[in-house]
């Protein structure tokens, strides 16, 4: 099972830039897609619906707040809109797909990045997502949570650019929630699980420089049940594809769907 996770900034733009071309290139079986900037039905031409494909939206009540889609080979046994936290569900932060085997969600963290008034807002997301997580592993299910959460975990994580800037999505209680979500609950950082390489990003904030001269972050995540991690077969960020400024990241796993 191959999943992608993509932040594009506007699903129309990156339709205009190849977007639907290249995810049938990638042989993916769950695209999870981020901030859409759309409302569902500005999705209903048959672009936004690729052959293969089953097309799931979640749109934001302020379509600059983002927007969250999958899309999916195989027909999921149900679809989760939001996880019960009223302030993401209004702002189309969380979707899922239930399938036979594994539960895969595309999500999207609030951003704080030059808003320090929103750091409330993105720490309190955090936190009820981190009390989903802790449910999650009652349920005898294997997770993927994939998606844009807006914050580097660890140093190598980051660009040295940015090591010694006191911002939002590399503060200290930022990176411990990481530490917590993988450490105490068990999840695994899936990319990590089998790279573990230096200067790998996802993510070039256009103020800092061309994205070229590598002042990246890595805030894209799959981040998955502890039972899955022996059954990751590969991770990788897809450099050479540039729909907005974030690169895919995609992982292959030893998983069957259905």
């Amino acid at each position: 099972m191959r999943v992608v996770t993509i932040s594009v900034n506007g699903l129309k733009q990156a339709a205009e830039k190849g977007f639907f071309d290249w995810l049938q290139e990638i042989d993916a079986d769950v695209i999870c897609v981020q901030d859409i900037q759309g409302k569902v039905y500005d999705f209903d031409d048959e672009i936004y619906h690729p052959e293969g494909y089953q097309a799931y939206f979640l749109d934001a009540e302020n379509p600059e707040d983002g927007g969250v889609a999958l899309y999916t080979r195989y027909m999921p046994k149900a679809i989760m809109y939001g996880f019960a936290y009223e302030p993401a569900d209004r702002q189309g932060r969380f979707i899922q797909a239930d399938f036979e085997n594994v539960s895969v969600a595309s999500m999207l963290t609030p951003c704080a990045l030059g808003k320090e008034s929103q750091q409330d807002e993105k720490d309190t997301f955090q936190t009820a997502f981190k009390d989903h997580l802790e449910k999650c592993l009652r349920k005898r299910r294997q997770f993927i949570f994939a998606g844009n959460f807006q914050s580097a975990h660890l140093v190598m994580d980051a660009s040295p650019k940015f090591l010694q800037m006191n911002v939002s999505g590399f503060y200290a209680h930022e990176r411990e929630w990481f530490d917590s979500v993988f450490d105490e609950h068990g999840y695994v950082d899936a990319f990590r699980a089998k790279n573990l390489n230096r200067h790998e990003y996802t993510w070039w904030p256009e103020w800092a420089e061309d994205w070229q001269k590598d002042a990246g972050w890595r805030t894209d995540y799959q981040i998955a049940s502890a039972s899955v991690k022996n059954l990751i077969e590969d991770g990788f960020i897809d450099y050479d594809t540039r729909f907005s400024d974030h690169a895919p990241l995609i992982i292959d796993y030893d998983i069957i769907m259905s």
